[in-house]
């Protein structure tokens, strides 16, 4: 099994990181420069805002958007001295929400506090904030203001963690921080572990000199770049290489692991072709499939998959496939192969919330747990973390994975501005009635004598045939002259609407109703 780390570097505008592992496109990790994350950046900022109804701060800490800072996410050095609160907690044990003094004895308008960020905003929600501020090394993570030791949760196995406690038990630790180890510190020694230690501690001693000093808002530590992080994060032992199409990128990533895992230096290099470290690899193709709706699946079935801003709806579909005459026995295969690719498509999307995953349906009790520990099998090397329910007696099952930032798909694609991101405009028959109802109000006015539709071409096409009757009735009626014009500068759904009076001057119309780009006027009207 081979295990490759391609890193394509645009300077000054985007990089890109795929694991690829057998040839096949198992994460994929885009960062561009118009919008850097700033998921694990310090801030020092200052209450705006206490919210006591939602138990949450909005605090400006130097972006466009202001933090959410909820109550659970508040450290105990913000509550009431008076009340005997401890000022630190253990590392894994943060106090529990209903025992916690409401927010609004705990922050005031105005007041500094330091922040992290914990959640990139999405749509017009703002980032999510922690005053829990902890920042990671390639094998430690120091956590300011906690105490005791902790160990990664991805470390399951007892004996794993029974060798990362005796790892733990002979270092130095300061008592006023507290440190969690990390998967990439276990069975490294203790020179190392040491080593890293005193570097994060040097580390926040600068940070924390430098929120004593600036001035509020200011930014106090920001995260490594994409390169840095994803390799001190992401790499490995089972990672066989690391492959950089950028000479300065191949010589950061040669340094940092020369620092951080000197044994495996020798694993990076530099590509020397012309078409594309991506289309060479072919993953060009790969990247342009993870942006559809439809995820084919082998043998013929297929996954839809639908974003909204609240939850992710994915639903699994036979399709062509037919191997099996047995009808529980096909969807059981079916849900395997579908759940097997969720988990892919899940970190390769950066899907998170709420996700409901619509199965086939499956008599069987031994079959539908089948597909749920494939699925949490899918979803055990995801760096996210997930929760999975039992699938229900319709198929459905619910998860939640933790979000940190915007899809993929909404970092790359933006909203049409015709049909608002529903993929959907009415029809030419509905936005000629539409247009109809606007006439009749806008001619039933007695200043206006003559109207100008201008619609698209396919609806003045509707207007002229199939609904000529009734705009030849509408001014017979009124006695008013309606002029119908198609344009190609509109598009979607918009209609204008020109009202004329007897001296031929425009009659103003106050906007009271808007459409998805179409403004509909049912004000009186007044002249210019």
């Amino acid at each position: 099994m081979s295990k490759e780390m391609l890193i394509n570097n645009v300077e000054g505008l985007e990089c890109r990181i795929a694991i690829v592992e057998n040839g096949v496109l198992e994460e994929l990790y885009v960062e561009r420069a118009s919008s850097q994350s700033h998921v694990g950046n310090v801030y020092k900022g200052r209450v705006l805002n206490v919210e006591a109804s939602i138990q949450a701060a909005f605090v400006d800490f130097g972006l466009p958007k202001n933090g959410f800072l909820h109550i659970s996410d508040v450290h105990p050095q913000h509550f009431p001295k008076n009340r005997g609160w401890a000022a630190s907690e253990p590392v894994g044990h943060k106090c529990p929400h209903r025992e916690r003094p409401p927010i609004q004895e705990c922050l005031r308008r105005g007041q500094e506090v330091v922040v992290q960020v914990t959640k990139e905003g999405i749509g017009t929600k703002g980032p999510t904030l922690t005053t829990y501020v902890s920042i990671p090394g390639r094998m430690l993570v120091i956590m300011p203001g906690m105490n005791k030791l902790g160990i990664s949760r991805k470390i399951e196995t007892d004996e794993g963690r029974a060798q990362a406690r005796t790892a733990m038990a002979e270092l130095t630790f300061p008592p006023e921080y507290g440190f969690i180890l990390r998967t990439a510190g276990l069975g490294r020694n203790k020179r190392d572990l040491q080593r890293d230690l005193n570097y994060l501690v040097r580390l926040w001693k600068t940070v924390d000199e430098r929120i004593r000093t600036a001035v509020t808002p200011c930014e106090i530590y920001r995260e490594s770049d994409l390169v840095i992080r994803t390799i001190r994060d992401v790499y490995g032992t089972d990672i066989d290489r690391v492959v950089c199409d950028d000479p300065e990128v191949a010589r950061k990533v040669s340094e940092f692991i020369a620092v951080a895992m000197p044994r495996s230096k020798h694993v990076v290099e530099q590509y020397t072709g012309r078409d594309g470290l991506f289309h060479d690899a072919g993953l060009e193709d790969e990247i342009e499939k993870i942006y559809a709706r439809k995820v084919e699946l082998p043998g013929g079935g297929y996954l839809v998959v639908d974003q909204t801003e609240a939850l992710v709806a994915i639903d699994v579909n036979s399709g062509r496939y037919r191997e099996h005459s047995d009808a529980e026995t096909t969807a059981s295969k079916i849900n395997l192969a579908a759940a097997r690719e969720i988990g892919r498509q899940l970190r390769l999307r950066d899907l998170g919330g709420m996700i409901l995953i619509d199965f086939i349906d499956m008599r069987e009790a031994r079959n539908c747990r089948a597909v749920e520990k494939t699925l949490r099998t899918a979803l055990v090397n995801d760096r996210a973390k997930s929760k999975i329910l039992k699938m229900s007696a319709f198929g459905i099952v619910e998860m939640t994975r933790q979000r940190l930032g915007p899809s993929l798909r909404h970092s790359v694609y933006c909203v049409c501005s015709h049909c608002d991101g529903m993929g959907l405009i009415k029809s030419p028959e509905s936005q000629a009635l539409q247009a109809l109802r606007i006439l009749r109000r806008a001619i039933a006015n007695e200043d206006v004598i003559r109207v100008e539709v201008t619609v698209t071409i396919p609806v003045e096409h509707e207007l002229a045939n199939r609904h000529r009757a009734a705009l030849a009735a509408l001014e017979a009626a009124a006695g008013k002259r309606i002029l119908l014009t198609a344009s190609d500068d509109l598009k979607g759904e918009e209609i204008r609407i020109n009202c004329l009076n007897t001296r031929g001057t425009e009659v103003a119309w106050e906007l009271r109703r808007k459409w998805r780009g179409n403004s509909l006027n049912t004000a009186r009207p007044g002249r210019r």
